[in-house]
């Protein structure tokens, strides 16, 4: 297993833009693919692209992110490229519905965001565990799931 303890640093700075450039050519870039909310995981088992297993350990002030540097040496360079992140748009039809709504999603602990008068929940599972959770505002028309 490859222990990877550091980030060595971005996809975008120009030093290291250079040498992943010539890797690149050669077919020596790795790629760990993961989803947001393993970013601030700082100890994972992952596997790359090309299979290599791998154990990343980072000190707790490190935090990764797409684009991230872990590995780079003549042979090879192991990137980090942090999956998209999906999210299920939720709308109120009222002040009331917004604060219970709002209450639901705090006491489920879900990562949100609002935009405008929505509510817009991560997703870290399918957008229908969400919407079961939420099934008596829905039926009752006190919120409206917004389909993209």
């Amino acid at each position: 297993m490859l222990v990877l303890n550091d980030i060595i640093g971005s996809v975008n700075d120009d030093e290291i833009a250079e040498k992943l450039h010539h890797l690149g050519h050669h077919d020596r870039i790795e790629f760990i693919r993961m989803n947001v909310a393993d970013t601030a995981r700082s100890r994972q088992k992952v596997t790359t692209d090309k299979g290599t297993p791998c154990g990343i350990a980072l000190s707790r002030d490190k935090r990764l992110y797409n684009g991230a540097v872990l590995l780079m040496d003549d042979q090879r360079a192991v990137v980090i490229r942090v999956n998209e992140e999906e999210w299920l748009r939720l709308s109120p039809t009222s002040t009331d519905a917004a604060l219970e709504l709002g209450y639901n999603a705090g006491n489920l602990h879900w990562r949100i965001r609002f935009d405008g008068p929505d509510l817009l929940v991560a997703l870290e599972g399918p957008a229908q565990r969400y919407i079961d959770r939420l099934s008596g505002l829905i039926d009752a028309n006190r919120v409206t799931v917004v389909q993209p």
